[in-house]
Formats: structure tokens, sequence, C-alpha cells
């Protein structure tokens, strides 16, 4: 396994408290921290008081329906194309499923932090997702899947946009009750 680890305990070190801790990611970035997060309990350590994932590509492997039904909605995003050979050299194609490189995969029977997930419709990682989602809800755990219509990837960059000060402010508004210093 290719050791993979988000540097959170050089915030505690500075003196913050895994209670003051939001994890962000998006994309990759989101697979990696759900990824990290999982690691983290794992390991027996302790969690951020949440997480927001923005478009988490959450299954590196060419696995969901929308690889498929929205490919050309997003050419960037065509797995044959683009994202195979990122994946390959993420991880060897035997490591692809684990729960620390695809987090949908993960074991969520146990405990987690609550997690916002925001997405467009008009993403091709819309299917690892909405599956991410699904891990997480199934055992009962506080997650919330926040979905725009005909959005494409990671559309909250683009802050000038309508939806986008909208995730943005519904971000903002649910991570504020999972924080100790807000």
């Amino acid at each position: 396994m290719v050791k993979r680890e988000l540097r959170f305990k050089g915030l505690v070190a500075q003196g913050y408290q895994w209670k003051d801790i939001v994890a962000y990611g998006d994309s990759a970035g989101g697979s990696l921290v759900a990824s990290a997060v999982l690691k983290l309990r794992d390991q027996g350590e302790s969690l951020p008081a949440a997480l927001v994932l923005w478009s988490p590509w959450s299954d590196i492997t060419e696995t969901g329906d929308t690889y498929i039904t929205l490919k050309d909605s997003e050419p960037a995003y065509h797995y044959q194309l683009h994202l195979k050979s990122s994946a390959d050299a993420y991880a060897p194609e035997s490591e692809q499923k684990h729960p620390y490189v695809s987090p949908v995969y993960g074991d969520y029977g146990k405990p987690f932090p609550p997690v916002l997930i925001q997405g467009g419709t008009r993403e091709t990682f819309l299917s690892n997702f909405v599956r991410l989602y699904q891990a997480m809800d199934q055992p009962g755990h506080t997650v919330k899947l926040d979905l725009y219509e005909g959005m494409p990837h990671v559309f909250q960059i683009h802050w000038d946009w309508p939806e986008a000060k909208l995730a943005i402010r519904k971000m903002n508004d649910w991570i504020k009750p999972w924080l100790n210093t807000i």
C-alpha cells in the first residue's frame, strides 16, 4: 500500500484541537481527505470535527454509471483518455479498491465525523459521490449530499456563479454547528 496521509497532527501540534478542525478537499483531494480520516480512525487516532468534500473522486476505478452516461458532459474527465493514467499513477491496479485509495469501499460501520458532500448533476464523478454518500449514510452517520442541477465538476470555484455562492453559503452554515469555536 502506497503511504498517503494528511498532516492533521501538525495542526494539533500548533495548538488546535481536533474538535476545531474541519477537513476539506475537492475532486481527488476529497478522496484523499476521506481516506486519510479512515486511516486515522483505523489507527485509533482522534478525528476532525467534520469533513467537506466537493465532487470527491471517491473511486478511482471506472465503477459507476456516470463514467458512461456523463462522459460527454465533461470531456476532460473521460476515464480511458485522462483519468485511468492518473489512477494508475496514484496506486497499482491491485490496490485501487483499497479504502485508503478509494474511500467508497471504506467501512463506515465504525465512528466517522459528519460529512457534507457537494457536487453537480453534470459530473463524471456523480456516481462516485452518490455511492460514497450511501456508504456513509447506511450505517447512520451524519452525512449530507448537496447536489446542484446542471453543475460541472467543482463548480464552487466559480465564485461569481449563483450556484457557487449558494453552495458556499450552505457549506459555511453546515460547518458552524460542528465546530467548537463558533
